[in-house]
C-alpha cells in the first residue's frame, strides 16, 4: 500500500503528531498547502480545531486531491483535546473517499493553556496509533 502524511498547523502542534506518525510509517510528511504529489492508497491527515471547527484549507485540500486518495485516517489536535474527524470525514465521503473509522487526537498549545502539548506522551500515544492502524490494514 501507498501511504502518506499530510497535515495543516498554525502553531506546529499537528506538525509534531504527523512528525511521529510519519516515522512510524517510513513516509515524510507533507504540509497540505503542497498538495499530493502522487496516489496514496491511505492518507494519514492532520489538522487542527479552531473555533471548534477546522481550517477551510483542509476541506479544499481533500477537494483538490480526492482522485489520488482512497482512504483518509484522521489525527488532530486542539487546546480543548476534541476532534477534527467529524469535519474530515464529511469531507471525506462527500468527495468519495473512504474514511478509517478511528481517529487520533491530543491536546495542542494554545497562548497559555496546555503548555507542554503535544508532549512526549502524547507523540508516543500518536506512534502506537499509527501501528494498529497498520495493523489493522493488514500491514
Amino acid at each position: 500500500m501507498n501511504y502518506a502524511v499530510a497535515y495543516y498547523t498554525r502553531s506546529g502542534n499537528t506538525k509534531k503528531v504527523a512528525d511521529a506518525i510519519a516515522e512510524v510509517i517510513g513516509v515524510p510528511t507533507t504540509d497540505i498547502s503542497k498538495g499530493l504529489s502522487a496516489d496514496v492508497d491511505v492518507l494519514f491527515l492532520g489538522s487542527s480545531l479552531y473555533a471548534f471547527t477546522y481550517d477551510p484549507s483542509v476541506e479544499k485540500f481533500i477537494q483538490e486531491n480526492a482522485s489520488k486518495i482512497k482512504k483518509i485516517v484522521s489525527f488532530s489536535t486542539s487546546a480543548s483535546g476534541n476532534s477534527t474527524a467529524k469535519f474530515v470525514k464529511a469531507a471525506a465521503e462527500a468527495n468519495g473517499i473512504a474514511f478509517y473509522p478511528q481517529a487520533f487526537k491530543c491536546r495542542g498549545k494554545f497562548g497559555f493553556m496546555n503548555a507542554k502539548h503535544p508532549n512526549d506522551k502524547d507523540l508516543d500515544e500518536a506512534r502506537d496509533f499509527a501501528k494498529t492502524v497498520l495493523s489493522k490494514l493488514g500491514e
